[in-house]
């Protein structure tokens, strides 16, 4: 039997449309910032990119309170809360490479899209 012909020219192609549209991700990824704000508004994080933490702001009326573990789970809170903004961003620039129907909830953002676009590619032969 035998084995199918691969158009080198084809596949190329698709690998630098592929290659194209991992650059313009990382493009978007890269201007991703998330703020969040703790209820009491005297904590304040911000987050880049994929959820790194860029800055972290701490209102002197923080130390009003002498309870440090409960500013320590207040400032992890806050981040979190941060770095899930930034993941709902990231989702949105990442969703058209996902399969239809994809959730957040279910998703890597920061590997299914590739290796969607790469069974994509792979099906395609």
């Amino acid at each position: 039997m035998e084995r199918p012909r691969i158009d080198a020219a084809a596949r190329r192609a698709g690998h630098e449309r592929l290659r194209d549209d991992l650059l313009e991700i990382r493009s978007r990824i890269a201007d991703i910032t998330a703020t969040a704000d703790s209820p009491d508004g005297l904590i304040s994080a911000t987050v880049v990119g994929r959820g790194e933490l860029s800055e972290l702001r701490l209102d002197p009326r923080i130390y009003r309170t002498a309870d440090a573990k409960a500013l320590a789970a207040t400032i992890v809170d806050t981040v979190r809360e941060a770095v899930a903004r930034s993941q709902e961003e990231l989702f949105a620039v990442v969703r058209q490479f996902l399969p239809p129907g994809a959730e957040l909830a279910t998703s890597d953002v920061h590997t299914d899209p590739f290796l969607h676009q790469l069974d994509k590619e792979i099906e395609r032969g």
